[in-house]
């Protein structure tokens, strides 16, 4: 009977303890659940904050940038109209004109009237010309006029220190009235009337052995001389326009 008296109350203790014990864990776990929980809505609001001001400030620094920006001022459109001429120099004459449209074609295009022989042109030279290429035309100091490459070969390609004479690089007889005339001589370019010209000519033509010494030089003649290295030339025709079908050719 002792024994049950005794044992009921440690049984009653033991039952309690172990419902008090129940209980604390129920309640630890309730709570932590709780914390989860709140913790989780806790996250869940600071990203939602997060994610609106990281969404406002890109259109709070736009609106500011675009605030900020300075507007540029429209030109005023003026209501007068610009001039059809500044009242600035005058038009060329026909005669000015004429007088610079001097170019003269590989076929003779453009070559004056007039005539020369190399006994008219060699005067001339030794007085306008011998000072810078030369009593021969190969002395120099400036660029040597006369000289043929033997057997008319052309080694230019090969050899750039051989000489450029009009015997051995020019293709064109005709160049050498358009350039005389054009740019010759230096001290006074244009000044050769066109008969000085022709007679100049000439007489480099003689010189560099491609006319005999008594031929006459003229609009005619001087485009049937045929120089060593015509053939040496081409046209060049990048980017030019085809020719219509049937047209002549040029």
């Amino acid at each position: 009977m002792r024994s049950q008296i005794s044992a009921s109350p440690r049984g009653t203790r033991g039952t309690w303890r172990d419902r008090k014990g129940f209980a604390s864990a129920s309640s630890v776990s309730a709570v932590v659940a709780s914390l989860v929980r709140v913790r989780g809505v806790v996250t869940i609001a600071i990203l939602v904050v997060i994610a609106l001001a990281g969404d406002r400030c890109p259109r709070r620094l736009a609106a500011q940038t675009r605030t900020a920006a300075p507007t540029k001022a429209q030109p005023e459109k003026s209501s007068t109209k610009e001039p059809a001429t500044f009242g600035i120099g005058r038009a060329a004459t026909p005669a000015e004109i004429a007088a610079l449209d001097i170019d003269v074609g590989p076929d003779g295009a453009g070559l004056p009237q007039g005539r020369g022989t190399s006994a008219d042109g060699a005067p001339i030279y030794a007085a306008r010309c011998a000072s810078c290429h030369g009593k021969t035309g190969k002395e120099g100091p400036n660029d040597v006029l006369v000289g043929r490459v033997p057997s008319d070969a052309f080694p230019f390609a090969r050899d750039p220190r051989a000489p450029k004479t009009i015997g051995s690089y020019w293709p064109y007889a005709t160049t050498v009235f358009d350039y005389i005339r054009r740019a010759m001589p230096p001290d006074a370019p244009g000044s050769l009337r066109d008969n000085e010209v022709y007679g100049l000519v000439a007489y480099l033509l003689f010189l560099n052995e491609l006319i005999p010494a008594d031929a006459v030089i003229d609009a005619t003649s001087l485009p049937k001389v045929r120089m060593p290295a015509r053939d040496r030339f081409v046209p060049d025709t990048r980017g030019a326009r085809k020719p219509a079908p049937g047209s002549p050719r040029r």
